[in-house]
């Protein structure tokens, strides 16, 4: 049974991990001005790797956000954390919640931004793979809660990046990208993966989880990308957050919420839930409760960062 999942400074990176292919690399390189998150949450993320910041040192960056600051409170104030008062600022939020947890929010606020974009093609919209990770990272949290596994707003967030990589197809080669899910739509047979390492010669765990390590994510978030389709493939200490991960992406998908075509099957691996201590019972009452948590994630996501 797993307990928890590593901090940042715990986890390290595996040396019998496979690295990038070629081609994942070369395509960062060509949208590297594109796939970034909003300018006041990549300095969030380096204030709070810095350990000589304060709450004080904090509160003056995201101040200049005025949007990202009132998603943040209207977060930290929502039933996801259940404080018994309402907390006014930002200051009193770091003192109760943590550097970190902070950061997770305001990064969760801010991406949307990436995923915002219009229709480009009848059978694909980014903003239905939005739809899809905001389910992935409402039933994510609830698996966290539920089994004591991690902590609950970074396995949030996780859900949130899990697909990153599709962005970064899109932004390539937008043909290409479209063949992929023409093939994949009129073939179910043929698998999102299959299609994209065909076709683009990666797929978007492998562009997904190279983001997250270019973005400075902690190595357990970068592994959740990879590998949230195959989480066994892992060694054990590794798969706490892949495997919630990978729960969570074929409950949303039971669910039908938003683009879930990369979702390769409808059943769980039964070492996968015993590695988690889930029980069919417990599935249950998630699915029963996740369309209102679903909700609730796109009521408190909708607002985002201007920046």
């Amino acid at each position: 049974m797993i307990t928890t999942i590593k901090s940042q400074a715990d986890v390290k990176r595996q040396t019998d991990i496979p690295g990038y292919p070629p081609v994942v690399e070369s395509a960062f390189l060509k949208i590297k001005s594109i796939a970034t998150l909003p300018a006041v949450a990549r300095k969030v993320m380096e204030l709070v790797d810095d350990s000589g910041t304060s709450a004080e040192d904090l509160r003056k960056v995201i101040a200049t956000d005025p949007a990202l600051s009132a998603c943040i409170l209207k977060i930290v104030n929502s039933s996801f954390y259940g404080f018994p008062q309402q907390i006014g600022s930002i200051e009193r939020a770091v003192v109760l919640l943590g550097l970190n947890a902070i950061k997770n929010i305001a990064i969760a606020s801010s991406l949307s931004k990436v995923f915002k974009t219009s229709l480009i093609g009848p059978q694909f919209n980014a903003s239905d793979l939005w739809l899809h990770s905001v389910a992935v990272a409402s039933c994510a949290r609830q698996i966290s809660v539920r089994t004591k596994v991690g902590l609950p707003d970074e396995v949030f967030l996780a859900g949130l990046i899990h697909d990153i990589g599709i962005m970064m197809e899109m932004q390539v080669d937008y043909t290409e990208f479209m063949n992929v899910i023409q093939i994949t739509t009129q073939n179910q047979h043929t698998t999102f993966r299959q299609a994209e390492n065909d076709i683009l010669g990666a797929n978007h765990e492998l562009f997904g989880g190279y983001i997250c390590r270019e973005w400075k994510f902690p190595v357990h978030f970068e592994y959740a990308a990879r590998y949230h389709h195959d989480p066994l493939q892992l060694p054990a200490e590794n798969q706490p957050l892949p495997l919630i991960i990978h729960v969570a992406d074929v409950l949303a998908a039971r669910l039908g919420e938003g683009y879930s075509r990369t979702v390769e099957t409808q059943t769980i691996d039964p070492e996968i839930l015993s590695a988690l201590n889930l029980r069919e019972a417990d599935i249950e009452l998630i699915m029963d409760s996740l369309a209102e948590a679903i909700e609730e994630t796109h009521q408190l996501l909708g607002c985002s960062s201007s920046s």
